[in-house]
């Protein structure tokens, strides 16, 4: 079968590609932007992305035309599919009908960790010889690609919950019929499709609702929107947490006490540094636990975890300085990511912000955003042009540590301008920030 994929380049939808491509099927797909480590995985998988949204990507006709969430009514495209009568279906209903039936799915879904727990939860069940099958929102170290098939009946998904398509605006997690779910946190985001935090948390409960009796939720104890959650209304197993009933950490993120109903469970080294990957740690020990992987072996592989791109990623070095790749783009992931990195080792911390998402670019977190750098030494943000809102101006009271450049260019020559030997550059964007990461080590090297 020959599907072709529209928005094959977002994370998610190149996790499909990979997954149909294993499957034997022939996929092509078509995007507007690509950018590494996405277009790198597809490219690697021999698959052919055409630039742009062109009725002629679409003739010869394929099969099945799987559409991303990225496209609208009006993409040349798609308006072609509609007027030609070509099958089509989206991303998380394809994967629904020809992956996830039939198999136990364990999704992991929360406003921040999404990403490094799945592919936590993934390895942990990979380490325990149980061969899952996964789609993670990015690539995890340990596998080197987002997304496989997997030889068992164990699949590992990152449940977003963003809508599904033009046609289908439900979540995405609604389609996966999980049988152990677990629900990390919840914060109000995706503001350009939910008008109020409210209206995420009934999406939740819709989640909550296809989980089976003798399934399980692992659920943040500490958060209280989650628990807003489950009273209304909850039919499943519930474990928690991060607080003292279900399983908790005692001590510093990269070592601590396990504990579980309150009693030692074991003494667990993490490689992974901050807070938040304490609670992601624990919540993907209790999925794994749900599918008879034991303690022992879940410290054991957490041991062996290599992370995810584009999570903490350290790019280089140049001069003496460090810089760091990181996908956060809400207050929340900038201000754990920034606490991470400074827990982590020596030297200032420099903390170079893109707000890109669409939530970040119509200004729903800007007046969150100078608490969440108030841990970095020095800050650097890249006023965009689409911004509908003033950097400068929402981001004072970070005082004389802010500079913003409304040019990438400057944005650069003012970090180089700032930085010295020990220092260490975290950049954070949820897209590829024109580059900066290799231009900014190009500067550096030339001192």
């Amino acid at each position: 079968m020959h599907i072709h994929i529209l928005g094959v380049c977002g994370t998610f939808m190149a996790g499909i590609a990979a997954i149909a491509r294993e499957a034997g099927h022939t996929v092509t797909g078509s995007d507007a932007n690509a950018w590494p480590p996405m277009s790198t995985q597809l490219e690697a998988l021999g698959i052919t992305v055409m630039q742009g949204y062109e009725p002629s990507h679409l003739q010869p006709a394929p099969d099945m035309v799987v559409v991303g969430n990225v496209v609208t009514r009006g993409n040349a495209a798609m308006e072609y599919v509609l007027n030609e009568g070509l099958p089509y279906t989206s991303g998380p209903q394809w994967l629904a009908e020809h992956v996830l039936q039939g198999r136990h799915v364990l999704a992991v879904a929360g406003t921040h960790g999404k990403t490094t727990t799945s592919a936590l939860l993934a390895w942990l069940l990979e380490h325990a010889g149980l061969e899952p099958g996964f789609l993670v929102g990015g690539v995890p170290q340990n596998f080197g690609i987002s997304a496989r098939l997997g030889t068992s009946r164990y699949f590992v998904i990152e449940a977003d919950e963003y809508d599904t398509a033009f046609f289908d605006k439900r979540s995405k997690f609604v389609h996966y019929r999980p049988r152990t779910v677990i629900l990390n946190n919840l914060e109000y985001d995706h503001a350009d499709i939910f008008p109020d935090l409210a209206a995420i948390e009934r999406q939740f409960h819709h989640l909550v609702r296809t989980v089976p009796g003798r399934g399980r939720i692992v659920v943040n104890g500490a958060d209280r929107n989650l628990s807003r959650v489950l009273e209304q209304g909850c039919w499943s197993e519930r474990v928690s947490f991060d607080d003292d009933a279900g399983w908790q950490a005692a001590g510093e993120p990269q070592a601590f006490e396990l504990r579980v109903g309150g009693k030692s469970a074991g003494f667990v080294h993490s490689p992974l540094a901050g807070r938040h990957n304490q609670s992601n740690t624990l919540a993907a020990f209790a999925a794994a636990h749900h599918v008879g992987v034991p303690v022992g072996t879940l410290i054991e592989g957490l041991a062996g975890f290599r992370s995810v791109k584009r999570r903490l990623e350290k790019i280089g070095e140049a001069g003496g300085i460090s810089v760091y790749d990181d996908f956060a783009h809400h207050p929340t992931a900038i201000a754990t990511t920034v606490d991470a990195l400074r827990r982590a080792g020596q030297g200032r911390v420099l903390a170079v912000l893109e707000p890109r998402s669409n939530t970040m670019r119509l200004g729903a977190h800007a007046h969150e955003l100078a608490n969440s750098l108030k841990d970095a030494d020095l800050c650097f943000v890249y006023a965009r042009p689409d911004l509908k809102w003033d950097a400068g101006k929402a981001l004072a009271a970070v005082g004389e540590r802010l500079q913003v450049a409304a040019d990438l260019d400057a944005l650069i020559d003012a970090i180089v301008a700032a930085s010295m030997p020990g220092d260490r550059v975290l950049v954070m964007s949820n897209g590829d920030f024109g580059g900066i990461h290799h231009k900014l080590l190009a500067r550096l090297q030339q001192g």
